[in-house]
């Protein structure tokens, strides 16, 4: 079933609403997501909007230079990143959710590290 969800950064700058089902979790062992730990949600982008503070956002980019990471100006927060693989989805985390629980939902494991 299709839930909507209100998301924001640590500070509340940031704040965003998504749609999804929630077929599976992700995490991934690229350099970046093992250091900020998250576990992500893919969602498309005609089904994330940014409700507040597009212009606290800061990206960050490596490698090479796909995907975009995105972080809170303020509170440092990652809240999502646009993918490399398929850059009309974003990776949402999940942490970043108001009320949203993850126990129960598959959660599978990406191979970033290796991706060339």
């Amino acid at each position: 079933m299709v839930k909507t969800y209100k998301g924001s950064c640590h500070c509340g700058t940031v704040t965003f609403q998504i749609r999804s089902d929630f077929p599976e979790l992700t995490t991934c062992d690229c350099s970046i997501c093992v250091k900020k730990n998250a576990l992500m949600v893919k969602v498309h982008e005609s089904h994330m909007e940014i409700l507040t503070g597009q212009e606290s956002l800061t990206t960050y980019q490596f490698h090479t230079h796909t995907a975009e990471h995105y972080f809170c100006k303020i509170c440092g927060i990652y809240p999502f990143h646009r993918k490399r693989v398929t850059p009309d989805n974003f990776g949402v985390n999940v942490f970043c959710l108001e009320g949203f629980d993850p126990s129960g939902i598959d959660v599978r494991e990406t191979v970033g590290a290796g991706m060339k």
